[in-house]
């Protein structure tokens, strides 16, 4: 099973960002993918959002609005469209997949089976 992250960098305060998550070694398009993100190495990780097989998504309030998840399950990879960005939202992103039930995703890490390295986006002001 591999992860592979890639798409982050610098950007300025206000700007946008796209990060994509190719992914092998399961069946993808049955999965809940998601993003999360540690914005210090002595915090917890965060969930961002997640995207259910059938392309609906769910995201955290502090995204909302201004983060875009998304996935394409033909070529078994996900996306972050990240617009209006802060930097608050500074941090290593990290694309995660788990078995779903069809119907929801789960909330919390150890819900998640596969995690890839993660990419950095920082965000200057």
């Amino acid at each position: 099973v591999e992860l592979a992250e890639s798409g982050g960098g610098s950007v300025q305060s206000g700007g946008s960002l796209r990060v994509s998550c190719t992914a092998s070694g399961f069946r993808y398009s049955a999965y809940c993918m998601a993003w999360w993100r540690r914005r210090n190495p002595d915090e917890e990780r965060e969930p961002v959002g997640h995207i259910l097989g059938d392309g609906s998504a769910t995201y955290a309030d502090s995204v909302k609005g201004r983060f875009t998840i998304s996935r394409d399950n033909a070529k078994n990879t996900l996306y972050l469209q990240m617009n209006s960005l802060k930097p608050e939202d500074t941090a290593t992103y990290y694309c995660v997949a788990g078995e779903s039930n069809g119907r929801e995703c789960g909330e919390y890490e150890y819900e998640y089976t596969y995690w890839g390295q993660g990419t950095q986006v920082t965000v200057s002001s």
